[in-house]
Order: structure tokens, then C-alpha cells, then sequence
């Protein structure tokens, strides 16, 4: 292991060892340590997350080398949401606790603005920025995936075409996803459409024997190196770990973040949206710069779909599952009209992403409209509830406009690209034929 490889496993580590040292000593006392601030708790236990995320990250990576491809595919579709899922289920569980009780829908309003917050950061700031990012390094003339065309802002960059069955799976949760709020909460029937989806991908891509092009670099290929016996070890004591950390540290963290939003007059719920989700996606974003700026953007950018589609399924699907387990008995994840109307807005923007990706590339321009979207809907919403800024609307009625536009330019790339869409519909029966039964499939 070199030393730069070295470097980044002992950062990660040292990130959760604040909070680790907190929570032993709390724990091994058996009472509550006093003198932490609400500020200082959030910041070394979200600080724990993410280096626990990292963690984690590489644990599954490295393990990939020594269990069976379907178990691998199958933890690694989980642990892919596990940072973001562990906020999520906090208060998931809450809502069921609490059912019926002012807590329990504030609960359930706080689950999906955490929820609906991931999926538009790893859109709007991850597709985006790292487009972006791709185009504009220095050395992109060697990545092969970077086409300089002539034009206003027209470099793209490509994805690869095998990516078919990834963005078509997207799209088909995605359109669900704006039935959702129509049945007032998260139900039974939600998560066996979604998670049925990512099941069948799964299966597809096992029975078709697809081989995504997996990169592994710095910790993970040191660590694959390393004999059995220290690789597995490591692996072990790396799952056990982070997931201690994620544990324990993530609802001091979300319930530090409402407080400091109630502090400063900001709502909870838009705390839990965007500052939370940042810390569980920021190792993915990072990872994922790191594999562009080694002219490796393919894969990069094949995380970041995948991830999308395990958040959009999984993350979604399975609330209802941690809501009806804490409540005793089966029910609905509640949640309020302002809710709904976040999770149109997210699965807007998911449709405008996947217009842009018909044609399997970005372009520059598409990507300064995708980040330009994001976060001026982000600005202006924080000015709303801050009483900065007068709109004809209220924070409700600006995230259906947000909603209205991503939906009419979506629209109009799928139609302008209605035979690109063909292709890609094309291209994603053919792996799914591959995968059925000749009997079916004939």
C-alpha cells in the first residue's frame, strides 16, 4: 500500500474517531458525556457518517474479490443507500412510533425531504458538475469519453451505450414515482413496484450476464492485493465498524440538524433536505471525481446512474417496510402536500436528466441547465422561507413551477429525440431478451 493510498484509508478513519471516542466513553460510563454543543455534535457525528461512508465504500469493493458475483451485486445494491437510507429509516421509524401524532407526520415530512433532497443533489450537483468537471479538467483531451464538437457550450460528454437497461429501469420508476403522492403517503403498492423494479434489473443483469466495467482503484486495490486472510479480516472489521458508526451517529446528527434549523429559523425538514443528504453522498462525489481525473469518467459516470437507480427504488420502496415495523402493524407512510409536491419535483427532474441522457452523452449546455435548475430552485425556496424575497408564489407553488418546467423540457428532448429513444429502448430489450427464457422471449 503506497502512501497516498495509506494517507486516504487513515484520513477516513480519522474522521469517525472523534465521534468513536465520544460514543465508547458514553457507552463503557453508561451515561450521557456533557459539555458537547449541539454545533459540535453535529459536526464530528456527520463527520463519523462520512468517513464511515468511505469506509464502507471500499469494505464492499474489496469484497467483491472473494464472494459470489449475485451476493456481491445483491449487498452492494443496498450498501450503495446505506448512508442516506440510515437518516431516511430514522425517521421513517419515528413516523410509525409516533402514527397519528403531530410527531409522527412531522416524522414522515422529515423522511421524504431527506429522500427526495439525495435524489436531486445526486442529479443536480453529481450528473451536472461532474459533466462538467469531465469536460473542463486539465487532460481531458485523453479521456476517450470527451467529443469537442463545434458550438456554443457543445463538447459533451458520452456514456456508454450498455447503460440502456440502467436509464430505461430509471425512467419506468421515475414515472411511477409521480403516482406517489396521489395516494396520499408511501404504500405497500409503491414498494412492490419499486423495489420489484430494482429486483428485476438485478436478475437481468445476472442472467444476461452483464459485466459492469468496475474500476477499482487506490484503498480497494491495495486492499485486494493484501493475502485472504488480511483482505477478508479487513473487510470484516471495516463492515462492522462504519456500520457501528452509521449506527450510532446518525440520529444525534439528524436531530443536531433540527435543531440548529430551528435555532436560526430555517424548518427542519429543509435542514434534513440538503445538509444531511450532502454528507452521505459527498464519498460517492468524491470517489467519482477522483475516477475522472484519472481520464476514467465512464465509470464514473456509471456510478452515478447506478446509484440513482438504487435510491430512486430501494430508498423509496422500502419506508413503508421500517414505518410499518416501528407502528406494529402495517400502514401507510404519511406525508403532507408539500411533501408531495417534493417528490414531483424530484421525479421531474429525474425526467428532464434522462431526456438529456436519450442520446447517451451530455453536453455542456445540458449540464449548466441541470445545475443552473437545481440550485436556483434551492436559492430561491431558502429566500421564500427566510421572508428574503417576495414571489407571486409561497415555497409550495415554487416547487410546482420547478416541477412544470422540468417536465416541458423534459418532454421536449424525449419527443426531439423520439428515435434516440427508440435505440435506447431497443438497446435495453435486447440485454432483457438475452436474459429471458428462450421460451418467453420467442
Amino acid at each position: 500500500m503506497n502512501r497516498r493510498t495509506l494517507g486516504a484509508l487513515l484520513g477516513a478513519i480519522g474522521l469517525t474517531l472523534p465521534w468513536f471516542v465520544h460514543w465508547l466513553s458514553t457507552f463503557l460510563t453508561d451515561r450521557t458525556v456533557e459539555g458537547l454543543s449541539t454545533n459540535f455534535t453535529v459536526l464530528i457525528s456527520g463527520l463519523s457518517v462520512l468517513g464511515a461512508a468511505f469506509l464502507l465504500a471500499w469494505a464492499a469493493e474489496t469484497a467483491e474479490r472473494d464472494v459470489p458475483r449475485p451476493f456481491a451485486i445483491a449487498v452492494l445494491a443496498v450498501l450503495a443507500v446505506a448512508p442516506e437510507y440510515s437518516v431516511d429509516a430514522l425517521y421513517a421509524w419515528n413516523a410509525g412510533a409516533f402514527a397519528g401524532t403531530a410527531r409522527g407526520i412531522e416524522a414522515g415530512n422529515l423522511a421524504v425531504a431527506n429522500m427526495t433532497g439525495a435524489n436531486r443533489i445526486l442529479i443536480g450537483i453529481g450528473w451536472a458538475g461532474i459533466a462538467l468537471f469531465t469536460i473542463y479538467r486539465h487532460g481531458a483531451a485523453s479521456d476517450p469519453s470527451v467529443e469537442n464538437r463545434s458550438g456554443f457550450l457543445a463538447d459533451v460528454v458520452t456514456v456508454q451505450r450498455d447503460l440502456a437497461l440502467d436509464i430505461v429501469f430509471l425512467l419506468a420508476a421515475t414515472l411511477w414515482a409521480f403516482f406517489v403522492p396521489l395516494f396520499g403517503g408511501i404504500d405497500a403498492l409503491d414498494m412492490a413496484i419499486l423495489v420489484g423494479l430494482y429486483v428485476t434489473y438485478i436478475l437481468i443483469v445476472l442472467r444476461g450476464d452483464i459485466e459492469p466495467e468496475e474500476e477499482h482503484v487506490g484503498v480497494p486495490a491495495a486492499l485486494q492485493a493484501q493475502p485472504k486472510w488480511r483482505r477478508v479480516a479487513t473487510v470484516l472489521l471495516l463492515f462492522g465498524y462504519s456500520g457501528l458508526l452509521i449506527f450510532t451517529a446518525v440520529e444525534p446528527f439528524a436531530h443536531g440538524l433540527e435543531s440548529i434549523g430551528t435555532a436560526i429559523g430555517v424548518p427542519s425538514f429543509f435542514m434534513i433536505q440538503w445538509i444531511a443528504p450532502l454528507a452521505s453522498e459527498s464519498p460517492e462525489l468524491i470517489v467519482v471525481v477522483y475516477l475522472v481525473n484519472k481520464a476514467r469518467s465512464t465509470a464514473g459516470f456509471n456510478a452515478l446512474i447506478s446509484s440513482k437507480l438504487n435510491q430512486w427504488t430501494l430508498l423509496i420502496g422500502t419506508l413503508v417496510v421500517v414505518y410499518s415495523i416501528a407502528s406494529g402493524a402495517y400502514g401507510v407512510l404519511p406525508f403532507d402536500a408539500k411533501q408531495g409536491a417534493e417528490i414531483w419535483l424530484t421525479a421531474a427532474q429525474s425526467f428532464f436528466a434522462l431526456g438529456i441522457l436519450a442520446n447517451f452523452e451530455i453536453s455542456v449546455r445540458e449540464a449548466v441547465v441541470l445545475l443552473a435548475l437545481f440550485v436556483s430552485q434551492v436559492v430561491l425556496e431558502f429566500l421564500l422561507i427566510r421572508e428574503a424575497l417576495t414571489l407571486p408564489v409561497d415555497s409550495h407553488g415554487l416547487l410546482l413551477v420547478y416541477t412544470g418546467i422540468y417536465i416541458v423540457l423534459g418532454t421536449a428532448l424525449f419527443v426531439s429525440r423520439r428515435r434516440a429513444v427508440g435505440t435506447l429502448f431497443a438497446r435495453a430489450w435486447q440485454t432483457m431478451r438475452a436474459a429471458l427464457p428462450r421460451a418467453i422471449a420467442n
